[in-house]
């Protein structure tokens, strides 16, 4: 009974947790936005004022100088804005819907960017793209989350490797061949993950490096300068997709083929790149969050936690009554922590985190060994949670998995 009491007040820590956490979130987006919100008002609102002054006054000269009515002007207008969204330019564009152009648009359709610049205008087309974008936007994110999943494997075995030769560097590990028999070796790798700040400066300098050569790119052949044709590598990369500029729009360019392919590629490169460095940016936000919480929690609250965490620790199991001389010092250890509620959270690791990762180890491996050699069969990962990286939702969750399957040592 006590127990299932006790249970039952972790779930409701836990559940309560979460809730705090997740209308905390709640509040500080509605704020960023509202700042968001604040600040383009104040820098476009008077340019937009300034382009309607011009335009009425552009407007009204036109209608005196041909002798037309200003509501006959603005009929004519509204059927060409009506033209306007159904292809027609002044300029010379290509074709919106021949089989180039229609694989372009297919393409903002599955990749979530959806310039806008061109839409099916038939009932038909309508009800053939709900359809279509049901499947091909999920089968998209699910590469994406794919491509995630391998990304984070190849960063972490490449920013392991190089911890292995500093450690050798160091003369902490033996020189000859990759694994050694000291205890030195398991001292310094056993724990080790990379860190996710390290992860976001890696994924942070492949998108600028991918966007600077897209947008070396887009400057000479579509007439933008280098600025915009950043401006436009965020908006596409990131799926916004404004659609004020977009590529690949006019009938002919030099080495034609050529640019469409590069064009492709750096779009799919670039998308990958920003939805990695999306969700490992949502990573930090969440440990700013546990970060807020756990500063705004009073004392009486904490202290509170850790009696639930003592009276868990020393409730008595039905078949396996456990004494306080059998409790080990590295298990008591990480239970008086205060990293107990963190790795409920599931925080990213920290200091204290990381020493007491390496006394959950030892505990763990000294479980698998006395369960082989009872004949019970071994179990690589029977604590998903040491490494600090469960947690999360969809691509987050892939994320933390992936970098906790990255941290053991191979």
């Amino acid at each position: 009974m006590a127990c299932r009491g006790a249970c039952c007040c972790s779930s409701a820590g836990r559940l309560n947790a979460d809730n705090a956490r997740f209308l905390l979130l709640a509040v500080l987006i509605v704020l960023y936005m509202l700042c968001g919100a604040a600040v383009f008002s104040a820098i476009e609102l008077p340019t937009e004022r300034e382009a309607k002054e011009r335009w009425e006054e552009r407007l009204e000269n036109f209608t005196r100088r041909h002798n037309l009515s200003r509501a006959e002007l603005q009929h004519f207008l509204r059927e060409y804005e009506e033209a306007n969204v159904a292809g027609i330019r002044v300029d010379d564009i290509r074709p919106r819907w021949d089989f180039t152009g229609a694989f372009y648009f297919v393409g903002t359709v599955v990749s979530t960017i959806g310039f806008g610049m061109t839409t099916p205008a038939t009932v038909g087309g309508k009800i053939f793209l709900i359809f279509y974008g049901l499947i091909g936007c999920a089968g998209t994110i699910l590469f994406f989350n794919l491509f995630l999943e391998r990304l984070i494997t190849v960063i972490a075995y490449v920013m392991k490797s190089c911890h292995e030769r500093q450690l050798r560097r160091k003369g902490v590990l033996p020189h000859n061949g990759r694994r050694g028999s000291g205890s030195s070796e398991v001292d310094s790798l056993a724990g080790w993950k990379p860190s996710v700040y390290y992860v976001m400066l890696i994924l942070c300098v492949a998108s600028l490096i991918i966007s600077c050569c897209a947008s070396a790119m887009y400057t000479p052949i579509e007439g933008w300068s280098y600025f915009d044709s950043l401006y436009f590598c965020f908006v596409a990369f990131s799926t916004i997709g404004f659609g004020d500029l977009v590529s690949s729009q006019n009938v002919r360019y030099e080495s034609q083929g050529l640019y469409r392919f590069g064009n492709f590629v750096f779009i799919l490169m670039g998308v990958c790149c920003i939805y990695s460095l999306f969700n490992v940016i949502s990573i930090v936000i969440k440990q700013s969050i546990n970060w807020i919480l756990k500063k705004l929690a009073c004392k009486c609250c904490h202290r509170c936690q850790r009696r639930l965490f003592r009276s868990r620790r020393n409730v008595v199991m039905p078949g396996n009554v456990r004494s306080r001389r059998n409790i080990s010092i590295e298990t008591d250890g990480v239970n008086e922590s205060d990293t107990d509620g963190r790795r409920l959270s599931g925080e990213m690791i920290s200091m204290k985190d990381f020493l007491a990762s390496n006394k959950v180890s030892l505990a763990i491996m000294q479980k698998q060994l006395s369960e082989t050699a009872n004949g019970y069969p071994r179990q690589m990962s029977s604590n998903p949670k040491q490494n600090g990286f469960s947690g999360g939702v969809g691509a987050l969750a892939i994320m933390n998995n992936r970098l906790a399957e990255t941290s053991v040592d191979r």
